[in-house]
């Protein structure tokens, strides 16, 4: 009896999917571009975009099973990837793609990755045309869906800087929480953008949808669900502009990974080459670092490609006396571990100390300058910093942690009890392959990769002298105005823009954990 029901049901299921749905849903409208959109009320409607195919200018995957090779498999898996990919461009389009999709991620484990979230954002972003940004931007819901990319590459892209409300990706198969490098099979992807789109019962209104002539998503789903389909064509693409930076829905503050380089077929190429090369000059430049005079090492950094420039110059030979009789405290935003060392070279001092918060214990060993590791208590960590200066000059980093995008995080309040005279130090600095920062990654290789560059630059500049907030306050007030001063006016200097948000809310959103390193 059971079995004669379930066979009723599944001709029922038949029944209403391929015959009685046809009745229902008339045949879609198609339409060439959706730059006629920009002109339509679309707030009471659901867009459903193809995410490579409408979204995307670039038409090449590549770069980013790249990143995810590089990133989450390190630096052979990404070496293999660049191998096979002549042969995978030989391959049909969705044969390649699983092939990119296995190297990348078999064997990565799932709890640990968090390439979709810290690192890939950043390269889609830039990768995001803008009229069609603008297209999505009126529409009333908004669902993104991939033929191709795995759910774990896009979801965090689109939701949290698209504010798409709907992401539908490929799912990947994990056995005992590593990744197999297989994603499940196309028909049951559709049976869940099928149930997903019932669910939200988009059939009651007027259902748009944007994808490519190269993707097969228009053959069933779209036409089954939109009453109009607007496709992308190549020659479309190449006319986007670039989505701006300050357009973002949500700015791009925090994001995480070694490669400061999208790694297109071509830059891929170079980085390779240059990799032989990278390890040999940051080996030179180290030793040059650590055992050689300013005086000496300065010029032979500068013919090894390092930059340094620096602005106001007059502080380094004119320092600021405090009536206290200690030494100058240089306060500056936080760019890399070598933000102190690049202030020694700028005034020309060896004797100069550093406090950090977290660090590792080869970093620690290696600093040419004085390092003293903080505690976290401020009554300790006060102590500390005024002992240092007694001994000489400091260079402190209240952000507590590195930012690399525009923005500054929130000053600790802590510098402004220590000394009367403050020295503001607006610091920049520019790579062209590797980030010398990680939130997820061995901290101790941070300044390696920044060395590993071609030519790492920094920029050091020295800003007017402020008071500190040595006086006991009732209310203690002052100190936290001399903070945001001194925040304020390193802002200005560099055009950055300033926040509240702090070290804590970095590591939560890159690497899912306080920021505490391990002395390793």
């Amino acid at each position: 009896m059971s079995a004669k029901i379930s066979i009723f049901q599944a001709l029922v299921f038949l029944f209403y999917r391929f015959i009685l749905r046809r009745y229902r849903n008339p045949k879609p409208k198609y339409q060439n571009g959706p730059s006629s959109l920009l002109q339509s009320d679309l707030s009471r409607h659901t867009l459903i975009f193809n995410v490579e195919g409408a979204l995307l200018k670039s038409d090449s995957l590549f770069p980013y099973f790249m990143l995810v090779a590089f990133e989450a498999g390190g630096v052979i898996r990404s070496i293999i990837l660049f191998i096979l990919y002549p042969l995978i461009s030989l391959m049909s389009h969705e044969m390649g793609v699983k092939v990119m999709v296995m190297v990348s991620f078999f064997g990565v484990k799932k709890e640990g990755f968090r390439a979709g979230r810290a690192v890939l954002p950043k390269y889609f972003l830039e990768d995001v045309g803008l009229e069609m940004f603008q297209v999505l931007k009126r529409g009333g819901k908004r669902i993104g869906v991939s033929d191709d990319l795995p759910q774990v590459m896009i979801e965090g892209f689109l939701r949290d800087y698209l504010e798409i409300d709907v992401v539908v990706g490929r799912k990947m198969k994990v056995v005992g929480g590593y990744y197999l490098g297989i994603m499940e099979d196309k028909n049951k992807h559709d049976l869940v953008f099928d149930e997903l789109v019932r669910k939200e019962r988009l059939n009651t209104g007027r259902v748009i949808g944007i994808t490519s002539f190269n993707t097969s998503l228009h053959r069933y789903l779209f036409s089954q669900f939109c009453q109009e389909i607007y496709f992308v064509k190549k020659s479309d693409k190449r006319s986007w502009q670039t989505l701006p930076r300050s357009q973002y829905p949500k700015p791009l503050i925090f994001h995480d990974g070694r490669l400061a380089i999208k790694p297109t077929l071509m830059n891929t190429l170079v980085l390779f080459m240059w990799g032989p090369f990278a390890a040999a000059a940051a080996a030179a430049r180290l030793f040059v670092s650590l055992c050689i005079p300013y005086s000496i090492s300065i010029p032979i950094l500068a013919f090894s490609g390092c930059r340094l420039t620096v602005t106001n110059d007059y502080v380094t030979s004119q320092k600021p006396k405090s009536s206290q009789r200690k030494g100058c405290l240089f306060v500056c935003n936080h760019r890399t571990l070598l933000d102190p060392l690049y202030v020694a070279f700028a005034l020309k001092e060896k004797n100069i100390k550093t406090v950090t918060y977290s660090l590792s214990r080869v970093s620690e060993i290696l600093a040419p300058i004085k390092t003293v590791r903080l505690t976290r208590d401020r009554v300790s960590d006060g102590q500390a910093m005024e002992k240092l200066l007694t001994e000489g000059d400091l260079v402190v980093c209240p952000e507590g942690t590195t930012c690399r995008e525009p923005y500054m995080l929130r000053f600790s309040p802590l510098f402004t009890e220590v000394s009367d005279v403050i020295v503001p130090v607006a610091v920049t600095s520019n790579v062209t392959f590797f980030y010398g920062t990680t939130a997820s990654g061995l901290k101790a290789f941070d300044p390696l990769f920044f060395l590993m560059d071609p030519y790492p630059t920094y920029t050091i500049q020295f800003l007017d002298p402020v008071s500190g907030a040595t006086c006991q306050e009732p209310d203690g007030k002052l100190k936290f105005e001399v903070a945001n001063h001194v925040q304020s006016e390193i802002g200005k200097a560099l055009d950055f823009e300033c926040t509240s948000l702090t070290r804590k809310d970095k590591y939560l959103i890159l690497a899912g954990n306080n920021g505490v390193v391990k002395k390793n």
